[in-house]
């Protein structure tokens, strides 16, 4: 093993984790999770805010085809610590979904946004919680402002080739052509019965995982005009490749603190995505959970003590 890399292969976490560095990780009157809607640039984005706002703030970025729905259970946890922001996109969770004649629904348009909200917000540094389409969005804020970024937190968020395997050839043809029957072919992926397999494929005691969470995610996807929404992001993904040299750069340079967790059953991102991250950040704790692509869903409680551990570790303590 090379020297300075720390790989895990984790299957359990001891709980006493959850109650290091002196504070307990979730406290009655810490883990307030409060739900606000500010307007943005003429759109209204939803997000979730908990923690104090002299703490180090975390950002959590959501992936598809979910929303900070997704960290409805770690909010809590982190607010002891740290002051922790969960934002929607539009078109997702509880942010508007302007109609897609008018509005570009494009990654670099989701990471202005943030930017914009997060400026709103007076952040001036804040770790990243990346997943999915979070890594590209928290990516390019990174490029944006790569002072502010105190660390990373990668769950199956990827920014290498080596990730984008044999489930992205069908996206991969839709970049090539452009055609509108590539465009259909991916109509699937966005189905209850591919978003259910999304939760639980790779997860070895489906009971688990919470069925609202996939149901909640379906609801919106069902909403009228957002499939194809959906479809023009996955069009639109490939400029986030186009990016993966400027990321990794990103990585090489500033060497921010990185902590990986992310599910090894993952047929969306596969476990090489993340190895490829120690290429650029030989220093990065890479924990391979025993899991699928929304590892939080049943990895909750050890993603949680190893964000407190890692950050304990990396970020000042909150006052």
């Amino acid at each position: 093993m090379t020297a300075g890399i720390r790989i895990f292969v984790s299957v359990a976490l001891a709980a006493a984790t959850l109650w290091s560095f002196g504070t307990p990780a979730f406290a009655a009157s810490d883990g307030v999770v409060h739900h606000r809607t500010v307007r943005i640039q003429g759109v209204d984005l939803f997000y979730r805010e908990a923690g104090e706002r002299s703490a180090p703030m975390v950002v959590l970025l959501h992936g598809f085809p979910s929303s900070s729905h997704m960290y409805r259970n770690l909010l809590p946890r982190l607010a002891a610590r740290y002051h922790v922001i969960a934002p929607d996109y539009p078109g997702f969770g509880e942010s508007a979904m302007p109609d897609r004649a008018g509005f570009q629904y494009t990654f670099a348009h989701f990471a202005a946004l943030t930017d914009a909200l997060l400026g709103q917000l007076g952040a001036q540094k804040y770790a990243l919680y990346v997943m999915d389409y979070g890594a590209p969005v928290g990516y390019r804020l990174a490029l944006l402002h790569p002072e502010r970024v105190t660390a990373l937190i990668v769950q199956n968020g990827n920014a290498y080739e080596e990730g984008l395997r044999e489930f992205w050839n069908p996206i991969k043809a839709y970049w090539k052509s452009g055609a509108i029957a590539d465009r259909d072919v991916l109509r699937g992926g966005t189905t209850l019965e591919a978003t259910r397999s999304q939760y639980l494929t790779g997860v070895h005691d489906a009971t688990r995982v919470d069925p609202a969470a996939w149901q909640h995610d379906q609801t919106h996807l069902d909403r009228p005009g957002n499939v194809e929404i959906q479809l023009d992001l996955f069009y639109d993904y490939r400029t986030n490749v186009a990016l993966y040299p400027q990321f990794q750069d990103f990585f090489r340079t500033r060497q921010p603190p990185t902590l990986i967790v992310w599910g090894i059953n993952d047929e969306i991102f596969p476990a090489p995505g993340a190895r490829a991250y120690l290429k650029d950040l030989p220093r990065a704790e890479l924990h391979l959970l025993d899991t699928g692509h929304f590892a939080l869903e049943d990895k909750g409680e050890e993603i949680a003590g190893l964000m407190l551990d890692f950050l304990g570790r990396k970020l000042p303590r909150a006052n």
